[in-house]
C-alpha cells in the first residue's frame, strides 16, 4: 500500500494506491462501523416498553433516551473532531469505535435511568465524528471521480442497519431481553475496531492541524450553507418517519402487525437512494443536490394525498426514504468547500442531520397538534425541502459572486 501525497495534510483527500480487493475490504470495514452505529441509534425505538418497564419509568420518559443520544451526537461531533484533528485517521477511527463499544456495553448494564441516560449521551459522542472521518478516509481510497460512491459505502452500513440490523437486534432483544441488543451493538463496535486496524491503510495525522484552524470551518460561508441544506432540507424525512406508525394505523387503517413492513420499505428506499444518489453526485454534485430536493418536495407533498391508502401510502414511504441520497452528496460537497478544516466540517454533517431529525419531528408534531391531521407531516416535509432548495440556490449564488 502506498499513499499519494496530500492524504495526510488535512486538505482534499488524495487517492491511496490499493488493489481493488484491498479497497473493497477497507470500505467494508468502514461500512461495518456505520452498520453498528445505525443499529445502536435506532434499536431502542423498538424496545422502549421493555426498557421503560425494567428501568421503572414511563414510555415517554424512556423516549428521552433517544433525544439524549442525539444530543450527544450534536455536541460530540464538533468537540471530538477538533480535539482529534492531528491524530492518524485510522487510529482515530479505532479510538472512536472503542468508545462507542464501551458506551453500548455500559448501556447494557446500566441499573437505572440516570446511568442509562449518561451512557446513551456518551455513546452518541463518537457518532458524527466517526462518519465524518470515515468519509474522508473512504474518499482518499478512490479516484476523485468516485468519491461520492466511496462515501456512500460508509453510509450504506447505516442504511442497511435500518433495513436489517434494527429489526434483528430488536427481535433478539425481545427474546433475550432488551439489554442484549446493546451488548450485540457493542460487539459490532469491537469488530469494527479490529477490521479497521486490519484493513484500513495507515496515514499519519496532520501535525499542522489545530483547534483554531478546524473551528475556522464555521467562518466559511459555504460550509455553513451546506450544513444548512442538510439540517433543513432533509428535515422532512424525519417529519414523516417520526409519525409513520400512527399515520398508517389511523389514516390507512393498516393492522399494527404490518407496520414493520412499512418501516422495511423505508429502509429499502434509504439503501436505494444512498447508492443511486452517490452515482449521480459523482457526475454532477450541485445538480444532484437540486434534483433530490425537488424530488423530496414532490414525494412528501404526495404523502399528504396517499397517507389514507394502505397501498399507495407504504409505496410513498419507500420513495421518501430515497431522499437520504442527500447524505453522501452533502458530505462530498463539504470536502470540496471546507479547505483546511476537513475533519470538523465532515463531522458536522452528521450533527446537521441530527438537527434535521429534531426539527422535522418537532414541526410535524406542531402541525398534528394544531389539528391538521397525521398526513400534514407530508406538506411540512415538502416545505422543508423547498427551504433547503432555497439555501442551495443561495450557496450557488455566493460561489458565483466570489468567482469560485
Amino acid at each position: 500500500m502506498s499513499i499519494s501525497p496530500g492524504v495526510a495534510d488535512g486538505r482534499a483527500p488524495a487517492s491511496i494506491a490499493l488493489s481493488a480487493a484491498e479497497t473493497r475490504r477497507a470500505l467494508f470495514a468502514l461500512g461495518v462501523g456505520g452498520f453498528g452505529i445505525g443499529t445502536g441509534e435506532f434499536v431502542i425505538m423498538g424496545l422502549l416498553p421493555d426498557a421503560a418497564r425494567d428501568l421503572h419509568i414511563t414510555i415517554p420518559q424512556a423516549g428521552h433516551l433517544i433525544s439524549i443520544y442525539a444530543l450527544g451526537v450534536v455536541i460530540g461531533a464538533p468537540l471530538l473532531a477538533v480535539l482529534g484533528a492531528r491524530w492518524a485517521r485510522r487510529s482515530f477511527l479505532i479510538g472512536l469505535m472503542l468508545v462507542f463499544a464501551l458506551g453500548n456495553f455500559i448501556s447494557a448494564l446500566a441499573p437505572g435511568f440516570g446511568s442509562m441516560a449518561l451512557a446513551r449521551f456518551a455513546t452518541g459522542f463518537p457518532h458524527g465524528t466517526y462518519f465524518g472521518v470515515a468519509a474522508l478516509v473512504a474518499a482518499g481510497l478512490v479516484p476523485a471521480h468516485r468519491r461520492a460512491r466511496a462515501v456512500a459505502m460508509v453510509l450504506l452500513g447505516l442504511t442497511i442497519a435500518t433495513l436489517v440490523g434494527v429489526p434483528v437486534a430488536a427481535a433478539i432483544g425481545q427474546w433475550l431481553g432488551w439489554r442484549s441488543a446493546f451488548a450485540i451493538v457493542g460487539a459490532i463496535g469491537l469488530l469494527t475496531a479490529y477490521a479497521v486496524r486490519r484493513w484500513v491503510p495507515y496515514a499519519p495525522g496532520d501535525q499542522r492541524a489545530s483547534p483554531l484552524r478546524e473551528l475556522g470551518a464555521l467562518r466559511n460561508k459555504q460550509v455553513v450553507l451546506t450544513l444548512g441544506i442538510g439540517a433543513i432540507g432533509s428535515g422532512g424525512i424525519f417529519t414523516v418517519f417520526s409519525y409513520i406508525k400512527p399515520t398508517m394505523t389511523e389514516m390507512a387503517h393498516m393492522p399494527e402487525a404490518l407496520v414493520p413492513v412499512v418501516l422495511a420499505l423505508f429502509g429499502l428506499g434509504m439503501v436505494t437512494g444512498n447508492l443511486m444518489g452517490s452515482r449521480f453526485a459523482d457526475r454532477n454534485m450541485e445538480r444532484t443536490i437540486r434534483y433530490v430536493l425537488v424530488w423530496a418536495a414532490v414525494v412528501m407533498g404526495a404523502f399528504y394525498l396517499s397517507a389514507n391508502s394502505p397501498y399507495l401510502g407504504p409505496l410513498n414511504v419507500l420513495l421518501i426514504g430515497t431522499v437520504v441520497a442527500l447524505a453522501a452528496t452533502l458530505q462530498t460537497r463539504l470536502m470540496d468547500v471546507a479547505g483546511d478544516a476537513q475533519t470538523l466540517a465532515a463531522a458536522l454533517n452528521h450533527s446537521a442531520f441530527n438537527i434535521a431529525n429534531a426539527l422535522g419531528a418537532w414541526l410535524g408534531g406542531l402541525a398534528i397538534d394544531a389539528g391538521l391531521g397525521w398526513s400534514s407531516t407530508g406538506w411540512v416535509g415538502s416545505l422543508l425541502a423547498l427551504a433547503g432548495l432555497a439555501i442551495h440556490a443561495w450557496a450557488l449564488a455566493d460561489m458565483r459572486a466570489s468567482g469560485r
